[in-house]
C-alpha cells in the first residue's frame, strides 16, 4: 500500500502562524500534527511508499522535516505560490499518481487533522471489503454540515452519493479527509478531472467516484479534531492526547 499526503494548503486562517510555515507542521503536544499520524501508521505497518504534495512555498519546510524521519518520503512541489493560485487536492492527487502510479492500493489523507484512534482501523476495514472505504462521523450541527462534505448511505454502508457544502445536506454524515482508494478508483482521476470533477477540495473525487465504483464508509470509533483556525488550534493543544 501506498500514503498520498495532500498538503499544499496555506492554512490562511491560521496566519500568522502559518504566513511561512506549514499546518501540518505545527506542534500539538511533543509532536507535529504530521508526526502524529505517520508514527501512528508506523505501527500499523504495510505502507511501501509515502508521497507528500506541498506547495512552493512550503516545500523546503517539508523536505528539511524528511531528512529527520525513518521512512523514505518523497516531498513533491505542485508549483503553486498563494492560496489564488492552488492547484486544489484532486490536482495535487493526480501530481501524486504520477509519481507513485496507480497499481497499489493507496491511503490518501490530509496532512492536517488528528484522530484519537488508530488508522488501523479504516485499514482493516478496506481489506475486509476489498474496496475504496473512507470514514465518517456523526455531525449535529446543521451550521458544520454546510461546510463539510456529506454522505448517503445503504443499508451495506456503501455510499449512494457525496455533496460538498450543501446549503441543506442529506444526511449528518461527515466524511472526514482519510480515504483508502483501490486500483481501480485511482486509475479514473485522469477521467474524473476530464469531465470536470471539482478539484479544490478532496471530498469532490469521492463524490464523484462514488457513482462509479464501490465506494464503503465506516462509522470513526473515536473523534477528529480539525485545526482551522487559531482558536481551534489552542483547543486541540489543549485536548488532544494522541493515540
Amino acid at each position: 500500500m501506498n500514503c498520498v499526503i495532500l498538503a499544499a494548503g496555506y492554512a490562511t486562517r491560521l496566519y500568522p502562524l502559518t504566513e511561512h510555515f506549514p499546518k501540518p507542521l505545527l506542534q500539538v503536544g511533543e509532536k507535529s500534527i504530521l508526526e502524529w499520524l505517520l508514527d501512528d501508521l508506523a505501527t500499523v505497518g504495510g505502507i511501501e511508499e509515502i508521497v507528500l504534495v506541498s506547495n512552493h512555498r512550503y516545500a523546503g519546510h517539508f523536505e528539511a522535516w524528511a531528512r529527520g524521519r525513518a521512512e523514505h518520503i518523497t516531498v513533491l512541489d505542485d508549483g503553486s505560490t498563494e492560496n489564488d493560485n492552488r492547484l486544489g487536492a484532486v490536482k495535487d492527487l493526480a501530481l501524486a499518481l504520477e509519481h507513485c502510479g496507480t497499481e497499489k492500493t493507496t491511503l490518501v489523507m490530509a496532512g492536517d487533522n488528528l484522530l484519537d484512534f488508530s488508522l488501523r482501523v479504516l485499514l482493516d476495514y478496506a481489506r475486509e471489503k476489498d474496496a475504496s472505504c473512507v470514514l465518517r462521523y456523526r455531525e449535529p450541527s446543521l451550521e458544520k454540515l454546510r461546510k463539510c462534505g456529506v454522505a448517503t448511505m445503504d443499508g451495506e454502508s456503501r455510499i449512494v452519493s457525496m455533496v460538498e457544502k450543501s446549503p441543506e445536506p442529506p444526511s449528518p454524515w461527515v466524511c472526514p479527509p482519510f480515504y483508502v482508494y483501490t486500483p481501480q478508483a485511482l486509475r479514473l482521476v485522469s477521467e474524473a478531472l476530464a469531465a470536470g470533477c471539482g478539484t479544490d477540495a478532496p471530498g469532490s473525487l469521492l463524490s464523484w467516484l462514488c457513482g462509479r465504483v464501490p465506494v464503503y464508509a465506516l462509522e470513526m470509533p473515536g473523534k477528529r479534531y480539525d485545526i482551522g483556525n487559531l482558536e481551534s488550534y489552542e483547543q486541540v493543544k489543549k485536548e488532544y492526547r494522541g493515540i
